[in-house]
């Protein structure tokens, strides 16, 4: 089984619907039901989701969303040694190291997925965008 973990921008495709990219995410998500894939994402993704979803979605129904969501993927608490790596990381977006530290922190990571593929040049995990994940699965 692969282990993927999921950049914030995957969560808001699927959670949004935001076409063309949503097509992608739901058969990533398809992938977990199957048993193909292990998802994980950074707790901050789940608050940043809503931060930003919630100009958009009514909140009831977002938080029944989100805490949905969280039968599907496995949360990584963001804690003060992932914010100091990610603090000194080679990686320039403080979000973005934050993370790969995430992501770094689970043994066996496969993947990386995100459609902003240039603020993870330096990953120590294979970065992949969600189309070329779904290409191997």
């Amino acid at each position: 089984m692969l282990k993927v973990f999921l950049d914030t921008n995957i969560l808001i495709d699927l959670i949004a619907d935001r076409k063309p990219f949503s097509k992608h995410a739901i058969e990533i998500f398809k992938s977990k039901e199957e048993n193909k894939t292990h998802l994980y994402t950074s707790s901050h993704s789940i608050v940043t989701a809503h931060y930003l979803l919630k100009k958009y979605v009514d909140e009831k129904e977002l938080r029944t969303i989100l805490f949905n969501l969280l039968d599907f993927i496995e949360v990584i608490p963001v804690d003060l040694d992932g914010l100091k790596k990610g603090l000194r990381s080679s990686i320039k977006d403080f979000e973005d190291a934050v993370q790969m530290q995430c992501a770094s922190s689970i043994p066996g990571m496969n993947y990386l997925v995100t459609r902003n593929l240039k603020n993870f040049k330096t990953s120590e995990i294979e970065v992949l965008s969600p189309d070329e994940l779904c290409l191997k699965l």
